[in-house]
Order: C-alpha cells, then structure tokens, then sequence
C-alpha cells in the first residue's frame, strides 16, 4: 500500500515533465517561426510604433471610426438611425475595437520568449525547469496591460457590442478617449502630466476634502430652511462643485447668513485649488519643454525627404550650412556641444544634441541615410571622431557620398579606409590658392567673392541627367552664354576628367557635372530652363 502514492507521484512528475516539454519546444517553434514573427511584428508597428510609416494611416482610421459612432449617437436621441447604420456602430465598429484590443494583448510582450528564459536560465543552473514561474511572467505582462488605464478604456469602448441592453450604449462615449492612443501631442500632455502625479494626488485630495466638509457644512446650515434650495446632501455637494470650481451657475444659492459664510470660504479655496492646479501644468510644461521641442525636431526631421547632414557644427560648417540653408537645401546638424547646436536652431536649421558616431543616434532618428540624406559632411573638430562617425555610417549604408576636412594630411589613409569619398585639406587649398595667386589681386578678390555669403555671385554643380542627356548633345545645346552666365568647365565621369572651358562641340552624357558661375538670379532662370528642357523633352 506505501508504494501506491509513490508510483502516483512519480507518474505526475512525469506527466508533468512532459507537458513542461511540450509548452518549451512550442516557445522555441515560435520564436523560430519566421512567418509567426513577421506577422507579429507588423501588428506591433502597426499598433505601437511610433516610426512605422504606415501607422498614421491605421490612426487616421480608428479615429474616423470613433467619430463617426459619436455621431451616430448623438443622430440617434432625435432621429431614427436606419438598420445598416445601427448595425455599422453596435456591430461592425465593435467588432475592430475587439479585435484591436485581442491584437495589442498578443504584441504586447513576447510569452514565448519569457518561457524560454526562464527554461534556459534553470537549466545553466542545472535545476528542474519551473513551468509555473514562467507561466507566472508571462501571465503578469500580460495583466499589467489588462489593467492599464488605455486598456481599460479600449474594453469600455467595445461595451455597446453588447446593444441589446440600453444603458450600455453610452460606453460609446468612452471611444472618445481613446483618440489618446492615436495622437501623438495628446500622449506628450499625458507624459507630461505624469510626472506630475505627487502634485496632483495632493491637489485632489485637498479639494476632495473641501468638496465633502463644504457640502456637509452648508447642508447642516441651510437644510432646515424651508426657502433654501438645498434641501439634500446632493444639493449640497452639487453647490460644493460648482462653487469651488469658480463657475458659479447661481441656480443653488445659500440664503443663511451662516451658509454665505461657507461660501465665502469654499470660493476662497476654489481659487487656491485653481491656482495650484495651474502652477503643476505650467511648471510640468515649463520643465518637459526642451523635450517636447526635441520631440517635434525629430518627427520634422522624419518627415524630410532629401536632407544634407552634417556632423559637428564648427566654422566650417556653419559656412557650408549657411550656404545650403539660402539655396533652399534642407540641412540636419549632429553635434554633442549644446552651445552649438542652439547656435544652429538660431540659424534656423534642424539641430540635434547627439553624437553622429553612435549607432543608437540614427535609430532613434529614425531615418534612412541611403534614401533621405543626399551626403553626409563630416566636419568635426578631430579626424579620428570623423573616422569613427565614418565607419558608423558605412555600417548602415554603403551607398552614400561621405565627405570628410582633413586636419592632419597624415590621417588621410585612415578617412579613405573608413569610406569617405572626398577628402577636403584646408592648408593645401590655401597653400595652392597662395601660390597661385600671389601677386594677381585682382584674382584673389574675384575668387574672395565668389565665396562671400552677401555676394550675388555663385558658383554652382548641375549633374547632367538622363533626361537632359536626351535632348543634349553637346555644349552648346545648354545655351550657357544666352543666360550671361561662364561654364568654368565639365567633370567627364566615364573619361574621369575635368575639362576647363570646353568648346561648344564637347558631347554631354549622363552623369557628367557643369561647373557654372554667374549672378545667381541668372542661375536660377538657368535651372528653369533646364527644368523646361527636361517636361519637353
């Protein structure tokens, strides 16, 4: 007979061992389930990522879909709503809301991978996998979500599903809040609001305890007053509400001495509790400020689609920033100085605080180099910082043009190794331009000029495309002379040369760059042209 709870014990270790085996082998099935993943992750960007591109759109939806079901509500108390339409808000727009909330329930946390870790985990301790304390994790994700505040008003919202009983229809109204999980300024003043919790715990705990004494006192002072209005502690504490809140409706006054005294009283706090309340939002504002800035910044700069990057915001690059800014260029600054990147917003450029040689920087931009920069200008103040912001950018595109300024000639090998493409030396320009233009002033200033940021005069790049290959074939079909402008010369990108002041029967391909000079008025009735020959040819 001893033997018969042993042998049952051992078997319910084994069924138990099983079925432990079977839930682990399923977690791993899951987690290497490309198709399962893909699908997983599509609904998680769809639902909660905030840089998924095409999250709007879904957004854009649920809240068409909310307002239209207030609509219908609102119809229905004077008008009789036809069938489809009743059937569209008690059936059809529940049923999303439903399958929207099963869907945020499933992406919220990964249970698989919490059964797997903690299978793993016991097993490098050489111990007996505990299937319920994983089950355990996986179950308090899962109801931490469930009794989350969003959560809650989502089930709210699905209530009318249930039309047959009336009153459960009003749960419609609770759809109306839910539009703080599709706007995004919306979930900024919540965040907001939340470190403010202490505060404003404390603002209503004091306005509560106003509230209940103040409709005790008056109900005491004026209920045995026949011509008083307040003949119920409803009465009272309606008075009490309107009272501390400053509207003053009037339809429920005190007429004893004694209750204008709680009066008096009441509408002194109800100013004290207005006063705090506005202290705790503006001073919530006023700390989160730079943030919500930032914030913005980085959905602006999401939403560009060619931009110039340039990382560190010294001399250099404020010039060359400068210089794209006027010409209409789109420019993002990267640097870690907050002084300079304030002195970039002033500029009215898109500044960032970050480090342009961190990974984690363009992954909380959210942007795609290899579509959305046309190049990237590596203008910090150290060649090694530019070699690392270098390899950083070579590791997540290969195809973008790099420049980088070279502050010792002898990190040049480095700079080319880590990808750039042009290598700007400042000492051997001026050393050229010195050599060269010793003794000619008059080419010196015309040079000096040329690179003035108040002169009308530029020098410009067009890149011959295939569309003005078409209808080009030689120099003289650009008609440069006819816009009073010189053509200094051709970069030939297949022969790999630079041709000064080429004659009007050079031939023009795809590919090759104009390097023009000329007022930049008349350079910008050049690019019409150019624009006018690509729509007629």
């Amino acid at each position: 007979m001893s033997e018969e709870p042993h042998h049952s014990s051992s078997y319910r270790k084994r069924y138990v061992g099983v079925f432990a085996r079977l839930i682990v082998s399923f977690a791993y099935f899951l987690e290497t389930f490309t198709l399962y993943q893909k699908t997983k992750k599509l609904f998680y960007n769809l639902l909660e990522n905030q840089n998924y591109p095409y999250k709007r759109y879904f957004d854009i939806f649920m809240m068409v879909l909310i307002f239209s079901s207030v609509f219908i509500l609102i119809r229905e108390v004077r008008h009789t709503v036809n069938d489809f339409w009743a059937m569209f808000n008690d059936y059809i727009i529940s049923v999303i809301f439903l399958m929207e909330y099963v869907l945020r329930f499933w992406v919220i946390s990964d249970s698989s991978a919490i059964i797997i870790k903690q299978y793993e985990k016991d097993e490098l301790l050489q111990r007996e996998f505990r299937l319920g304390r994983a089950v355990f994790k996986a179950l308090l994700v899962k109801w931490q979500f469930v009794t989350s505040l969003p959560a809650i008003i989502d089930l709210l919202a699905i209530m009318p599903f249930f039309h047959e009983l009336r009153l459960l229809r009003l749960f419609i109204l609770f759809r109306v809040f839910k539009i703080f999980r599709y706007t995004q300024n919306m979930q900024y003043f919540g965040k907001i609001l939340s470190h403010k919790k202490f505060e404003l715990l404390t603002l209503l705990t004091f306005a509560s305890i106003v509230v209940f004494v103040s409709s005790i006192l008056i109900y005491v002072m004026e209920a045995n007053n026949p011509n008083s209005p307040i003949n119920s502690l409803f009465d009272a504490f309606y008075w009490s509400i309107v009272t501390i809140s400053t509207v003053g409706y009037g339809d429920v006054t005190p007429i004893t001495q004694e209750g204008q005294s709680v009066a008096v009283l009441v509408i002194i706090a109800g100013v004290a509790v207005l006063s705090f309340a506005t202290s705790i939002v503006v001073t919530a504002f006023t700390e989160r400020m730079e943030e919500i800035r930032e914030n913005k910044m980085l959905s602006d700069v999401k939403k560009l689609k060619h931009f110039y990057l340039i990382c560190g915001y010294g001399d250099v690059a404020k010039q060359i920033a400068s210089k794209l800014h006027r010409k209409g260029r789109n420019v993002v600054v990267l640097d870690t100085d907050e002084v300079r990147i304030a002195a970039a917003k002033e500029n009215q450029l898109y500044a960032l605080a970050m480090d342009p040689a961190a990974l984690s920087t363009y992954q909380s931009i959210g942007v795609d180099l290899s579509q959305q920069a046309s190049a990237v200008l590596l203008l910090r103040d150290s060649d090694v910082l530019n070699v690392y912001t270098a390899l950083t950018i070579r590791h997540m595109t290969q195809t973008i043009k790099l420049l980088s300024i070279l502050h010792d000639k002898g990190n040049r090998r480095k700079l080319q190794l880590s990808g750039v493409h042009n290598i700007v030396y400042a000492q051997e320009i001026v050393g050229i331009l010195s050599r060269e233009y010793s003794g000619k002033p008059i080419a010196f200033e015309t040079m000096n000029l040329l690179r003035a940021e108040n002169s009308s005069t530029d020098m410009i790049e067009i890149v011959v495309d295939e569309l003005i290959a078409k209808g080009v074939a030689c120099v003289g079909d650009l008609e440069v002379r006819k816009h009073r402008l010189i053509l200094i010369g051709i970069s030939k990108i297949d022969e790999e040369a630079f041709l000064f002041n080429p004659d009007k029967d050079v031939e023009v391909h795809k590919g090759d760059i104009l390097v023009v000079v000329g007022e930049i008025s008349m350079l910008n009735e050049f690019r019409l042209h150019i624009h006018k020959h690509k729509r007629s040819s």
